[in-house]
This record gives structure tokens, C-alpha cells and sequence, in this order.
């Protein structure tokens, strides 16, 4: 067959040369900010003793989270190591949702929906 030298891409796109960002450019700048409105997002929670959370969503609903028969219970599951008292108490948020660092989450349209209505939510 012939012979040649590679001078780049078929089509010959050339070489891509660096760009400055500049404020009006940049990407922020050009998507608005995510403001999430769900009103099941948490935005607030702390531990509290006897395996209990206190937690208040993105509407200003608050209520408590029962955990400790969950928690100490037959069917504790993947909720058993939050039984070391120092594991429950690292409890954060990611998204909006209750989360430890282990990787458990609780889902927060559930407790929502169940602390809307009775004020807390029982998990057994």
C-alpha cells in the first residue's frame, strides 16, 4: 500500500489549543445553581440518646426517628453495627438523606411522610 506520515486525524482536525476560563464563560456561570425544593429533604439531623435522631426537612417539618428496637432487634440487618453507640452518633447527610459513614442510609421520603402524620417515625 503507500506510505505516509500521520499528520493528525482523518479530516485533519488539527492540534486543540488551551483556553482561558473566564468568569463569564465558565461553567457556573452558564447553569444555574441545583436548588433542590423536595419537601422530604433533610436538612437538618442530630443523634440524641436511646438510638434516637432528631431530624427536620426542607419545609420546616421536624420529628424524632426510633431506632433502637430496629437497631438491637432479630432483624437489625445492615443496622446492627449502629448498635456501638460511637457508630450512631455519626450520623450526617448526603442529598438529603440520614446517612452513616458505614453506608447506610434511611429514606427520607418514608420518614417524611410517617413524622408528617404521627410526628415520628418507629422503625422496628
Amino acid at each position: 500500500m503507500g506510505t505516509r506520515t500521520s499528520g493528525g486525524t482523518i479530516g485533519e482536525l488539527g492540534t486543540m489549543h488551551a483556553q482561558s476560563i473566564t468568569p463569564e464563560n465558565s461553567p457556573a456561570a452558564l447553569v444555574p445553581p441545583i436548588t433542590p425544593r423536595a419537601p422530604w429533604r433533610v436538612v437538618q439531623v442530630k443523634a440524641l440518646d436511646d438510638y434516637r435522631l432528631l431530624v427536620r426537612f426542607a419545609d420546616g417539618t421536624e420529628g424524632e426517628v426510633h431506632m433502637k428496637e430496629l437497631i438491637h432487634g432479630p432483624n437489625a440487618g445492615v443496622f446492627a453495627c449502629l448498635g456501638d453507640a460511637k457508630v450512631f452518633q455519626q450520623v450526617g447527610l448526603e442529598f438529603g438523606a440520614v446517612t452513616w459513614p458505614s453506608g447506610i442510609d434511611l429514606a427520607p421520603d418514608a420518614m417524611y411522610d410517617t413524622i408528617k402524620s404521627h410526628g415520628e417515625w418507629v422503625l422496628k
